[in-house]
């Protein structure tokens, strides 16, 4: 006698609360999301999503709070984890933190360790995706060993055209071999003032004839933005091209510094783009130095800006123009950057501190608090290119990658959950979700509920 053997139903997970929040549909009171090996399996009503799995083996995990995708960190450092110690100063400016950096940085540390403590916090956070910047190659492997999502980028500085040109771009080219492509790779020129032009010019290709992804430090610190173009300066005047009208990029100027030095007042965002830096592979950090010309190039050019609004008071920068990304529909997300310049790595007390700059900003608009959670999870995902295709992040959506995050609050509507989120929504995350395995959760709060072939309704919420 032959016959196939019976087989064992793959495990249906389904995690349920009073309000989901789905970011690419409605957000919906008492939802589900029902899970099967590491995807969204359906979205809905928890009623529906009960019905649709009749006669299935079920697991329900039933959440007090909300339920959002995933958080997207969309730009920080995970090695700079053990340098805290910056982080905790209020800085007079760019120049003064970076000096305090430079001291803490040249003291001995294991990168790998820190980074994987950096990757531990931002889990607890609900970071379930982040774009990592790379400094120190031991790093590299952080979001690979602790199973997150996003891009390391290998972060590239300090190099000028002579010395690019001689061993810069093969030295880069087998650095880049050692970055892992798990979950994913890409190149972080580190700024406009840190690399001269040549490097600049070919970095971009380097990326995009390996299918990469850029990002990079842009409207930063303050000198990066536009001012009135001066004379040049004393032994300068009779360089080619400079003079008032005058295009800098006829001067050809070597780098950033040098077009400075010549009096031109270009802003960093026009720099790079004139040398085909920015475009929809890429997104860049911070964005607080930037005109309205400025933000119009990054929409014309398809690039994302990530906001790391504490970051900039922590150094004692200009908060970041918020209301006029919101007005003018720029794509924004948000980035805790790293625990040199930053209080900790919860993006959802950046999204606090956007909140309050837009306000404050005067931005009236009822849409904030919505825009805003958009931002820490969809909106990073699309800073990466990771909010479409078959590992899509940032939204739960059905066959998305099943990466959630629990938040503890207490409102029973939508609109007072969502303004309970983007107002105070900092150290609430009670669980966090990675490609279907819970990884962080206070038990008392989480309640497994097996049924079979169906959930037990209703379900009791616990505390």
């Amino acid at each position: 006698m032959t016959g196939r053997l019976p087989t064992t139903p793959t495990p249906t997970t389904v995690h349920s609360a009073r309000i989901v929040v789905p970011m690419t549909a409605p957000p919906i009171a008492d939802g589900a999301v029902a899970v099967r090996d590491g995807r969204i399996l359906h979205v809905g009503e928890r009623s529906w999503v009960v019905d649709q799995l009749d006669g299935v083996p079920v697991t329900e995990r039933r959440w007090r709070g909300a339920l959002l995708p995933g958080l997207v960190n969309a730009h920080t450092h995970l090695q700079y984890t053990g340098m805290g110690s910056v982080g905790r100063v209020q800085y007079a400016g760019f120049e003064d933190w970076a000096a305090a950096f430079n001291d803490v940085y040249a003291q001995p540390h294991d990168w790998r360790a820190e980074a994987a403590t950096g990757a531990a916090q931002s889990i607890a956070a609900g970071v379930t995706s982040i774009a990592d910047v790379v400094t120190d190659i031991e790093a590299a492997t952080a979001l690979e060993d602790a199973g997150l999502g996003g891009i390391a980028y290998w972060e590239v500085m300090d190099w000028e055209n002579a010395a690019w040109q001689e061993h810069g771009r093969a030295q880069v080219l087998a650095e880049l071999e050692r970055i892992p492509t798990t979950p994913g790779a890409g190149l972080s020129p580190h700024a406009p003032y840190s690399l001269d032009v040549a490097p600049l010019l070919e970095l971009p290709d380097i990326v995009r004839q390996r299918g990469l992804r850029l990002h990079l430090h842009l409207g930063e610190a303050a000198f990066e933005g536009e001012r009135t173009a001066i004379e040049p300066v004393p032994g300068l005047e009779g360089v080619v091209g400079v003079g008032h009208g005058t295009d800098w990029h006829l001067a050809n100027v070597p780098s950033f510094r040098a077009m400075r030095a010549l009096g031109f007042g270009a802003s960093a965002t026009s720099f790079v783009d004139r040398l085909g830096v920015l475009g929809p592979d890429c997104h860049v950090a911070h964005g607080v130095y930037m005109t309205a010309a400025d933000r119009a190039l990054l929409r014309a050019r398809g690039t994302a800006v990530a906001l790391c609004p504490r970051s900039n008071a922590v150094i004692g920068l200009d908060p970041p123009p918020v209301a006029d990304y919101l007005r003018e529909g720029s794509p924004i997300a948000v980035g805790t950057d790293s625990l040199s310049s930053s209080p900790s790595l919860d993006p959802m007390a950046d999204v606090t501190a956007l909140y309050r700059i837009a306000r404050a900003q005067g931005y009236r608009g009822r849409d904030l608090h919505e825009r805003l959670l958009a931002a820490v999870t969809l909106g990073g995902a699309h800073a990466m290119g990771l909010a479409v295709g078959p590992d899509r992040i940032g939204h739960l959506a059905v066959g998305a990658r099943a990466d959630l995050a629990v938040f503890d609050v207490d409102a029973r509507t939508v609109p007072d959950a969502l303004a309970e989120l983007v107002e105070d929504g900092a150290g609430r995350a009670v669980a966090t979700v990675v490609r279907g395995e819970v990884r962080t959760a206070d038990s008392a709060r989480v309640p497994s509920i097996p049924s079979a072939p169906t959930i037990p309704d209703p379900v009791k919420e616990t505390r």
